[in-house]
């Protein structure tokens, strides 16, 4: 039991002290200030059409790409269950009435969303 924990101290020190060394050395030897070219946009090799000092973003385009990370996550999540589900050899009704819930609040929250009209693009 104290060689595991003994081991597993090891490893933690041993990554807190490889990420702190990649700090230090990257602040010694990296570059310290930026030139103009380094802080300016870079759009496919263009210059920008127009500068974006005080240009706000519409709070539609940050919702639906959080929604859809949401949904898609939650999506991911249906395939290591479709992935197992033979091994529910006893319990095949129990594993597809859990799914089912899962997809139910899925529904919901997407029904709430859509009512809302948080997909909808102005």
């Amino acid at each position: 039991m104290a060689e595991t924990r003994l081991s597993l101290l090891m490893m933690v020190v041993t990554a807190a002290a490889m990420g702190g060394g990649m700090l230090v050395i990257s602040h010694l030897l990296g570059r310290v200030k930026g030139t103009r070219l380094d802080l300016t946009p870079y759009e496919c090799g263009m210059k920008p059409y127009e500068r974006m000092d005080g240009h706000r973003y519409s709070i539609h385009f940050y919702l639906v790409a959080m929604l859809f990370i949401l949904f898609d996550i939650e999506a991911a999540f249906l395939w290591p269950w479709a992935a197992t589900f033979r091994a529910f050899a006893d319990n095949k009704m129990f594993a597809l009435g859990e799914m089912g819930v899962f997809l139910g609040i899925l529904v919901v929250g997407f029904v709430y969303v859509w009512q809302r009209g948080a997909l909808e693009w102005d």
